[in-house]
C-alpha cells in the first residue's frame, strides 16, 4: 500500500513539472524582401538603426530572447525534477524486489 502512495506521489509530482513547462508562442516577424533590380545598384550606407521601427524589432526580439531564458530555465526545473523521479522510481523497484 505504501508503494502505491509512493507511486501516485510521484505521478502527482511529474504532473506538476509538466505543467509547469508552457508552451512557446512565438510572435511573427516580418522580414524585408530584397529587391533583385537594385542588387548591384550602390545603395548609401545606413546608420545601424534607421527609425523607430527597428528600434521596436531589437526591444521586441530582446525580450523574446528574456522569455526563451526563462522557458529554457523552467525545462532545466522540470528536467532536474524527472531525474529525481526517475531516481525515485528506481528506488522504489528496488525496496519492492527486497520486501
Amino acid at each position: 500500500m505504501q508503494i502505491g502512495k509512493n507511486l501516485l506521489a510521484l505521478c502527482g509530482l511529474f504532473a506538476v513539472a509538466v505543467s509547469t513547462t508552457g508552451a512557446q508562442s512565438p510572435t511573427p516577424i516580418s522580414v524585408p524582401v530584397a529587391n533583385a533590380n537594385a542588387a548591384g545598384a550602390a545603395q548609401p550606407s545606413k546608420p545601424a538603426i534607421a527609425n523607430e521601427d527597428d528600434e521596436a524589432t531589437i526591444k521586441m526580439l530582446q525580450e523574446m530572447k528574456a522569455a526563451n531564458r526563462e522557458i529554457l530555465r523552467k525545462q532545466d526545473a522540470a528536467l532536474a525534477a524527472l531525474a529525481e523521479l526517475e531516481k525515485a522510481a528506481e528506488q522504489i523497484r528496488i525496496l519492492s524486489k527486497r520486501g
